[in-house]
């Protein structure tokens, strides 16, 4: 719905006030030794049902406080310098997770589902409150934030009052984005810089809410949220019914615990899968959960959309729009997602790297809200959405 209501010029402006994303990690094993991850395991397939309340899976942030009801984990935020976040106790090294949500409404508020690992390989979900006509995908490598056109958004119909499964399906192969079954984005290994920047290290699960429309946050971070965050109409909340986690575990039986090699580049293959009986295997067997997101890719269209680049020479912040229909994948009829309101018509929007949109970066947060990201939650989201507004 942010569609042809920011002018090149806004553009401009905002992209010289976009600053990195920045996200946490307590241990960068590539440039120390650190603990291994501790492992959920291919034979542990687990459903948290929020409807029933709390569970030990996840731990929450510093000053987050969760409610449960018949709705689910409601994620309430009443001021700005709250963000309720959780993040899971274990990894998975490839998986496939499946999330329930019905995101918070509210323009600035942020909803966001992340993988994130120990050297910030990255995969998103990110709602923006105000949006009720799509969503924004995203992933990072490494933390590499150089360029900035990995970023996404594909259609779903009224997300902050409907409930929807949103699924990321993550193999050493491909990432697949997907909406109620229906495959909405795919992002192929060769794609990401050959590989180098392509998410594969263990990552861990964190959702959460937050406001990137604070009084702290840049101008350009305001605007790509949508505008300032006007509290009095709160307070918002996401309501999170459940989650099912599948650990692909690296292929590897018995998992117990993910131990990076000394020295790690950071590639899958320096993964090594610790076992419950001792062994140590490689990492470089990885394998889907069932064929049905490959299927559904042959049998989805990519939506190929354009736009325009800005620059900032003041903060060497590039910006890009333009995309391009994805190797290999039939192209169907371009539709502009502001003007799709369901997902039944939903085509998706990259494919291997295309239809990719810029992202704007980072807030800066208050220190109480610094606070609560701290365990390891993005501290500042980067939002697909900035200049995706301008598509068309």
């Amino acid at each position: 719905m942010f569609s042809k209501i920011l002018s090149a010029a806004t553009v401009a402006l905002a992209a010289t006030q976009l600053v990195s994303a920045q996200t946490y990690t307590a241990c960068d094993p590539r440039k120390k030794s650190c603990p291994a991850d501790p492992a959920l395991g291919k034979e542990n397939t687990l459903t948290v049902d929020f409807t029933k309340g709390k569970n030990s899976f996840f731990k929450e942030a510093d000053g987050t406080t969760i409610t449960y009801s018949d709705q689910g984990a409601a994620f309430t935020m009443k001021k700005e310098t709250e963000a309720p976040t959780v993040t899971s106790t274990k990894y998975i090294f490839f998986g496939k997770i499946d999330v329930e949500v019905q995101v918070a409404p509210g323009t600035g508020v942020v909803t966001s589902f992340v993988l994130q690992s120990d050297d910030r390989d990255e995969i998103d979900w990110e709602w923006l409150g105000g949006d009720t006509a799509q969503v924004q995908t995203n992933y990072f490598g490494k933390g590499d934030d150089s360029t900035f056109d990995r970023g996404g958004y594909s259609p779903v119909s009224n997300p902050q009052t409907t409930t929807h499964t949103y699924t990321i399906d993550w193999t050493k192969d491909y990432v697949h984005w997907i909406i109620d079954g229906k495959l909405v984005r795919e992002l192929k290994y060769s794609d990401a810089k050959g590989g180098t920047r392509f998410p594969q290290t263990p990552a861990q699960i964190k959702l959460g809410t937050w406001d990137a429309g604070s009084s702290t946050s840049p101008d350009g971070t305001v605007q790509w949220a949508g505008g300032r965050t006007d509290f009095s109409k709160g307070p918002f909340t996401a309501y999170y019914k459940s989650i099912t986690i599948q650990d692909y575990a690296g292929g590897v039986s018995n998992a117990k615990q993910y131990v990076w090699a000394d020295g790690s580049d950071g590639s899958y293959q320096s993964i090594k899968v610790e076992t419950t009986d001792g062994s140590v295997s490689g990492g470089d067997d990885t394998t889907s959960s069932s064929g049905s997101s490959s299927s559904t890719a042959k049998a989805t269209s990519t939506a190929a959309s354009s736009g325009s680049t800005a620059t900032s020479d003041a903060t060497k912040v590039q910006t890009t729009l333009s995309t391009a229909t994805s190797s290999g994948a039939a192209s169907s009829t371009d539709v502009p997602n502001h003007a799709v309101t369901g997902t039944d018509s939903a085509s998706p929007t990259a494919s291997g790297g295309a239809s990719q949109t810029s992202e704007s970066a980072s807030t800066t947060p208050s220190p109480s809200q610094a606070a609560a990201f701290k365990p390891g939650f993005n501290t500042a989201f980067v939002g697909a959405g900035l200049l995706a507004a301008l598509a068309l």
